[in-house]
């Protein structure tokens, strides 16, 4: 998988462009808002990718060397690189190479699927972040109803990659896509994901809902000044459902 993300960096940010309806750095910057990201705040966006969600952070921070970008493919922070000057790290999520307590705000965008083992790499984001740190997570999750998760499938695997393939340049990105989705089918539930979020330390774990199918995963990490809020009732999920 790493050397198909390789092969299609150069088209990922056209086709993302056209997939989202251009809505897509509006969503990114508006998520890390709702995440307290402030104007000072040193971040890591862990699977930077294209910088896609940094762009937006370094936008909200105002200074490109406070945000790191780290990921494990090479022709994606390539590809970053040609409009971005923000540092970079060739690494993965599961072994961050930083120092304990180094950041305010840790992301991840629409990357946690392709994690292997949830509770290490939340484990690291717990490690690098400083006491009051928040963890932001984008993924997008399946709408509930058939109708709307027939509809969604239909669009990302079959009219994308079409109606996308005059904007390729790899024969890759086309099947890029495909995997796109069929990943996001199988990822892990967000009840999973939000108590292995809390298993490694996170407190105030939430999940917020973005027109049924873009979920924000956030928790702070314990310190002086964080206000513990309680339990979810019975273990339910803490859910927030925003409109876009």
């Amino acid at each position: 998988m790493r050397s198909i993300f390789d092969g299609t960096a150069s088209d990922y940010d056209r086709v993302e462009r056209f997939m989202a309806l251009g809505s897509g750095s509006w969503y990114r910057r508006k998520a890390l808002e709702r995440a307290a990201l402030r104007p000072g705040d040193r971040v890591l966006d862990v699977a930077m990718g294209t910088g896609l969600v940094a762009r937006e952070a370094i936008e909200i921070t105002g200074d490109p060397g406070a945000v790191i970008g780290l990921d494990p493919s090479v022709g994606m922070v390539a590809q970053a690189r040609r409009s971005l000057s923000n540092p970079a790290l060739l690494a993965v999520g599961e072994a961050i190479p930083a120092r304990d307590g180094s950041f305010d705000l840790l992301s991840m965008g629409y990357a946690l699927r392709h994690l292997s083992d949830l509770a290490v790499t939340f484990r690291e984001f717990h490690r690098v972040l400083r006491p009051g740190g928040r963890v932001l997570i984008l993924e997008m999750t399946p709408p509930r109803s058939a109708l709307g998760r027939a509809l969604l499938r239909a669009y990302v695997r079959g009219v994308v990659p079409v109606l996308a393939r005059p904007l390729m340049r790899s024969s890759d990105t086309g099947f890029l896509w495909q995997y796109f989705w069929d990943t996001v089918e199988k990822c892990v539930p967000p009840a999973e994901i939000l108590d292995a979020l809390e298993s490694v330390g996170f407190v105030n774990v939430r999940r917020t809902l973005v027109i049924g199918m873009f979920s924000e995963y956030t928790g702070v990490k314990p310190g002086p000044g964080v206000a513990v809020e309680p339990l979810r009732p019975g273990g339910t999920l803490f859910e927030r459902v925003m409109p876009r």
